[in-house]
């Protein structure tokens, strides 16, 4: 198992939301249950300190669903040792959440909530604690937890899910990330009734699955998906919500402005991106499109997951003019301190990729200005940091 950057404080309650299989429920079980690794899930009980309720167990949420106030009975009928309480899935039973507000005050008890989706939270105006619960989440292995088992192709081609790391095959991880598509569509989708019909949502997954990293342009996606802009915008929002992808917002000094420009939208895994756009079977090769577009991704990605991990509150968004001069990744700080991303798949950097960083060294006059790549020897010119991906994010994140 790789050690996990999440880092939650023990002494608060807390939300612990993320994409499914991103190993929310294995991190909780091996946290709160470390001397009993070797058969967490049947020996939960012999933790006197721990109550464990997993929703995906049908008979839990069956008993849970009608009468949420068991759970306090369930609180009762432990001991007085008792200080945290584990509830998987929580978006399955909102209504719980008036009970596990009502206990942390009656009880001075912690909850350990996680979610793989906060659109029914939200749908039903779930008690959300008022504060009373941090916020988490839980994001596919990045560089750093992965270590010396980095693989940059095999990231780009299947993504980083931590199930992936246990098939040695291609082919089981194309299957597997299939698998996992079909799952989230029936378990998060159809089960969670967030929406009535599921064809048109499966048109507009193929064609959104094709504008990963693009600035999103509804009335096109909604043509060819065959379905209206509304419907597309609805779909977007479900697609955020259950933590599949996250807009890129562009970059205005004013938030009225920023409004009128649509946002770009970034998968939240290269390997689902390309198991949504059915390109999973197709063999992935340098200098094409296909891996400039997936490398983007990635380093975008990586750096939203960072963002979360290392608590920055960094605010990001992408920078696009008339004229079609772009800066991928505007990273800002403070209102002083703002970083300028441009991203390359490229090995050898040539003078035409630093145009862009360039073009707005006037505008960001005391900006800190990179070009990630794959280039391995770092250098600097007119201005501008020529750094290998991975070495670049580290100095960002000072690593």
């Amino acid at each position: 198992m790789y050690s996990r950057l999440i880092n939650p404080s023990l002494s608060h309650s807390f939300f612990l939301f993320g994409p499914r299989g991103t190993g929310k429920s294995t991190w909780l079980l091996n946290q709160f249950f470390e001397s009993q690794k070797k058969s967490l899930k049947n020996n939960l009980s012999d933790n006197t300190k721990v109550l464990y309720l997993d929703l995906l167990d049908p008979s839990i949420e069956q008993v849970l669903s009608v009468h949420p106030n068991q759970l306090e009975e369930m609180v009762e009928a432990r001991n007085s040792q008792l200080e945290w309480v584990i509830i998987d899935e929580i978006q399955k039973i909102p209504k719980l959440l008036d009970v596990v507000h009502k206990l942390i005050f009656s009880k001075k008890l912690k909850f350990a909530l996680t979610g793989s989706s906060a659109r029914k939270l939200k749908r039903d105006a779930a008690n959300l604690l008022a504060g009373r619960a941090f916020s988490y989440q839980l994001h596919p292995l990045t560089f750093v937890e992965l270590g010396k088992n980095f693989n940059l192709n095999q990231v780009l081609s299947y993504g980083s899910l931590p199930s992936l790391f246990s098939f040695h095959s291609d082919s089981d991880k194309r299957k597997f990330l299939l698998s996992y598509l079909q799952i989230y569509i029936k378990e998060e989708i159809l089960v969670e009734q967030l929406i009535r019909n599921i064809d048109p949502f499966r048109s507009f997954l193929e064609v959104a699955g094709q504008c990963n990293t693009e600035i999103i342009n509804y009335t096109n996606i909604a043509r060819e998906a065959g379905i209206s802009s509304k419907s597309v915008e609805r779909y977007f929002a479900i697609l955020s919500d259950t933590f599949l992808g996250f807009f890129l917002e562009p970059y205005s000094k004013s938030v009225r402005q920023r409004q009128k420009q649509a946002p770009k939208f970034y998968f939240f895994d290269c390997g689902i991106a390309r198991a949504i756009s059915q390109e999973i079977n197709i063999e992935l090769s340098p200098k094409t499109y296909e891996y400039g577009k997936l490398f983007e991704q990635y380093v975008i990605v990586e750096i939203f997951r960072l963002n979360h991990y290392y608590e920055k509150n960094w605010k990001f968004s992408y920078l696009r003019t008339g004229a079609g001069v772009e800066i991928d990744l505007i990273i800002e700080k403070s209102k002083k301190e703002i970083i300028l991303v441009e991203i390359k798949s490229a090995d050898h950097i040539q003078e035409e990729h630093l145009s862009g960083l360039k073009n707005f060294s006037d505008d960001f006059p005391t900006s800190k200005k990179y070009l990630l790549c794959r280039a391995k020897i770092a250098r600097v010119s007119s201005g501008i940091k020529i750094m290998n991906y991975l070495d670049g994010m580290k100095e960002i994140f000072s690593l």
